[in-house]
């Protein structure tokens, strides 16, 4: 490949203006694309604010077998699951305090976290009431799609 020539890029604007109309042709809120290294995430609906937080940490921790003890004790709660893969922080930057802990009230709109994902901070609501009775994820832990975040009792 001569310096003048580019290779056929997904990320061409054109390109992914087409992504878009095909987005909207067939109902897509959300496409995730890599070409190499490079990823982009494209989303339609609401734009969620972004947050200046510390770089994550790489390490992740591998989640303890279920014992018959913990299915007895968290029946009745509902989980808060990841809406993607991400980053979990806990709170909004380093100095502040977590958006919530063990003990308190949520209500379906409160938000409970944010999830990093592709440079962008999405505010996670709690989507259901009831008191917090246990934060299940440590604070830049990498968190899969559908991993149970946090644990509520309901109201």
């Amino acid at each position: 490949m001569t310096k003048g020539q580019q290779p056929k890029d997904i990320f061409d604007v054109k390109r992914i203006r087409e992504i878009i109309e095909l987005m909207e042709e067939h109902d897509l809120s959300a496409v995730d694309l890599q070409q190499g290294d490079e990823k982009i995430k494209l989303n339609r609906g609401s734009v969620s604010p972004v947050y200046s937080a510390p770089p994550p940490v790489a390490a992740a921790a591998v989640p303890a077998p279920a014992t018959a003890a913990d299915s007895q004790s968290d029946a009745g709660t509902i989980t808060v699951n990841a809406p993607m893969v991400g980053t979990f922080y806990a709170r909004a930057n380093p100095e502040s305090d977590p958006f919530v802990k063990v003990g308190d009230m949520v209500s379906e709109d409160t938000i409970v976290c944010i999830v990093e994902a592709m440079k962008v901070f999405n505010e996670i609501p709690a989507e259901c009431s009831g008191k917090v009775v246990e934060v299940l994820v440590k604070d830049q832990e990498a968190i899969d799609f559908g991993k149970p975040m946090f644990r509520v009792e309901p109201n």
